[in-house]
């Protein structure tokens, strides 16, 4: 985090975070656009975004609370030297589903870990953020029109589990989206829109809570106790915001498509080239 980062810049960072998080436009894109216009003109970092994420996930947690608590429940019964599962029984599908979002979330972890320095660094440049908003824009509204949007949640198989763990993991690049690239596989693989975003914040919760802590734990740069406090004070503000949006976009997808995420994506990435094209943003 920048010397010059200030209150200022944190609420609204912790707004904007809150806001995109859990919509298909890439948060981290938009705190990275968002950090040099601010009036401390710096990137927040990666720590700061996966800090305020563990916000947002809160509310994930608390409005699929019913679903990870039977999640949890069903996979603690699914284990042989705890549970009361008889080998060649089937799985209890809020056990399977448990069990394909741990093997969704190996691919991130190994990325992550594989590619940290780059995601830190070069990841994070102006010019790759707007590229991945127009290529991975184009490809979800590819993906609504060309999936059949028949299947659900319970229909996935771990082959479906790998490869949707392979798409979130490419969010680790900011502009790319980690709901909107689980989404993009989700619709691919045929399945419906609900579905595809009632798993991909399902998907998201252990790699966004482990990214966050491993960035309270393990971070290179300590921060002073006031940046602290301005990423607490951000953290809460997306918890709050990312709730609502969370309500609002579950609602949204049962009637409306992807389209408008589609096209904001495209013009804003459009225009960020166009701005560094000519000067307009450094």
């Amino acid at each position: 985090m920048h010397a010059t980062f200030g209150w200022l810049d944190a609420i609204i960072l912790g707004l904007v975070q809150g806001l995109t998080e859990f919509l298909p436009i890439s948060s981290s894109a938009h705190l990275r656009i968002l950090g040099p216009l601010l009036p401390g003109g710096a990137d927040p970092g990666a720590a700061f975004t996966a800090i305020t994420q563990l916000g947002t996930e809160l509310a994930v947690l608390i409005y699929f609370r019913k679903d990870v608590m039977r999640m949890l429940l069903a996979w603690f019964a699914s284990l042989p030297w705890i549970g009361s599962r008889k080998s060649g029984e089937a799985l209890n599908p809020d056990a399977k589903l448990a069990w394909l979002v741990i093997l969704g979330t190996i691919p991130i972890c190994v990325l992550g870990l594989l590619l940290r320095d780059w995601i830190e660094t070069s990841f994070r440049t102006l010019a790759v953020t707007a590229t991945m908003l127009i290529v991975f824009g184009l490809l979800l509204g590819w993906a609504e029109k060309r999936g059949t949007q028949t299947r659900q949640i319970g229909h996935l198989g771990w082959k479906d589990g790998i490869l949707l763990g392979l798409a979130q993991a490419m969010a680790l690049v900011p502009g790319v989206s980690r709901s909107g690239g689980t989404i993009t596989a989700a619709l691919l693989l045929g399945m419906t829109r609900e579905a595809a975003a009632r798993f991909s914040f399902l998907l998201a919760i252990p790699a966004v809570l482990m990214s966050g802590f491993y960035m309270l734990l393990f971070k290179r740069e300590p921060m002073t106790s006031e940046q602290w406090g301005m990423t607490l004070a951000a953290t809460v503000i997306a918890f709050l915001v990312g709730y609502a949006v969370i309500v609002w976009f579950m609602r949204l997808i049962s009637s409306k498509g992807f389209g408008f995420f589609v096209i904001y994506r495209v013009l804003l990435g459009v225009a960020i080239l166009l701005g560094l094209y000519f000067g307009f943003i450094q």
